[in-house]
């Protein structure tokens, strides 16, 4: 019986997508960035910026940050979108067929643990709605309903999710838009301007920038996963970089105002903006923006998630790795105070993944001039890609170079203007040195 049901689950594999059968256009990869990236903890970031930071300060930081940021995930996306190839199958190219399943398995970690993170804000939304409407709370059961809803759209695949995607980006805006309006109509956006600074989160201009880079590159591990199947580089480019950069803005400049407001009428800032909102009459729209979006966002997790699964064990059926990953979110969200360090656990995904896609990127533009042998990359003795026993140890050596300064930089001694970009840049230049001339693995240069 289970064995006719998964029949009905998406076939999504490690196998290049068929470049007549791409399924996104441009307004679909807008949207699905859109619907990506217009969630509750990007709202909560734009939250931590306000007070410490004048309004206008923040907004801009946001644009510049998130406008430099994500050109690396453009980049991944790129790689997909040519290759057809999943973000941790891509990965063998430059950390080799066996040392790519680290990386792996550091993403579906990762992965999991902010799975966790939005199946209890969903539950925190869903659970607000219900409580408003009928007077019935009990927030375990919808955290465990939202992550079912999520499963079952994930076990789908690619497209199940792009439906949804549209779907919820367009409810999203409308909503988004409605929340403005009305606190527009409630509050004068002139004090919110002339708001002064008051340190609360300990948030300089230089951490906001840090943060709002590190926010864009968390998202870098599902680039190639959800691009590969654009029709073409220019829709997988500008798509993604409007789509992203626009919810952003939305997201966060939303943060930013409610924590403005709530901090001028004196009540006390939450992680739930649906509460926030509630103060100002408004609370069920809000609650159901936050509803959508982090369904919209807990679904791509979980996907990719499973991908990064299939990499490490290739022979898998998707729904398998699906349905564990999906289980095991439920258990998680239940774990309590998980959101208490939200804040460092954006910054030490900063850490782990900032210097990780430096080598990616630079191995497959810079060493390989944009073009990897995809059957090779396939293979199960990973051909050229096998490096020194399956590992290149010129990655490994420029990723932890890159991790001890993001570390360094980001904890022990922070920079004026944030760790992400320096390490970037010093990871990504680090391996093109060290894999040219000093750690040279026996394989054909492209």
């Amino acid at each position: 019986m289970f064995k006719n049901l998964s029949q009905h689950f998406g076939q999504d594999g490690l196998a290049p997508t068929d470049k007549n059968h791409r399924s996104l256009g441009l307004g679909g990869t807008i949207a699905l960035w859109l619907g990506a990236n217009v969630v509750v903890t990007t709202i909560l970031t734009g939250m931590l910026l306000v007070p410490d930071l004048k309004f206008t300060q923040a907004m801009l930081i946001v644009l510049i940050g998130s406008g430099i940021g994500i050109l690396p995930l453009v980049l991944v996306g790129l790689m997909g979108q040519r290759s057809g190839l999943t973000t941790m199958v891509l990965a063998r190219g430059s950390y080799g067929s066996r040392g790519a399943k680290l990386p792996s398995l550091v993403n579906l970690l990762t992965l999991l643990a902010w799975s966790w993170i939005q199946a209890l804000l969903a539950g925190m939304s869903l659970n607000y709605a219900v409580e408003h409407l009928t007077g019935y709370s009990n927030l375990p059961l919808f955290t465990i309903l939202c992550e079912t809803l999520v499963l079952l759209i994930a076990l789908r695949g690619h497209l199940g999710i792009e439906r949804v995607e549209r779907w919820a980006a367009i409810g999203m805006l409308l909503l988004a838009g409605a929340v403005f309006y009305v606190m527009g109509q409630k509050f004068e956006f002139a004090s919110l301007l002339a708001m002064p600074t008051e340190p609360r989160n300990e948030i300089t201009p230089g951490i906001a920038f840090d943060i709002v880079i590190a926010t864009a590159f968390s998202w870098i591990p599902l680039a190639a996963d959800y691009n590969r199947n654009c029709r073409t580089q220019g829709v997988a480019g500008v798509g993604t970089w409007v789509g992203y950069v626009a919810a952003t803005l939305l997201a966060m400049g939303l943060g930013a105002t409610v924590s403005g407001f709530s901090v001028l009428t004196g009540m006390e800032q939450t992680y739930d903006p649906a509460v926030l909102l509630a103060g100002f009459g408004f609370g069920l729209p809000a609650a159901i923006v936050v509803f959508l979006s982090v369904m919209t966002t807990n679904v791509m997790c979980v996907y990719s998630a499973s991908l990064s699964y299939l990499n490490i064990s290739p022979k898998t059926p998707f729904w398998k790795p699906a349905l564990c990953i999906g289980v095991l979110s439920i258990l998680g969200s239940q774990i309590p105070g998980i959101l208490d360090n939200f804040q460092s656990f954006l910054l030490v995904i900063g850490s782990v993944f900032i210097p990780a896609f430096a080598v990616l990127i630079a191995d497959y533009f810079l060493i390989h001039r944009g073009d990897y042998a995809v059957d090779e990359l396939l293979s199960e003795d990973g051909g050229r890609y096998r490096y020194l026993s399956g590992f290149n140890p010129a990655a490994f050596v420029a990723y932890g170079l890159g991790a001890v300064l993001a570390y360094y930089w980001g904890w022990v001694s922070p920079l004026a203007w944030g760790a992400s970009l320096p390490v970037f840049l010093i990871t990504a230049a680090s391996y093109a040195v060290l894999r040219r001339w000093v750690l040279v693995p026996r394989a054909q240069l492209a």
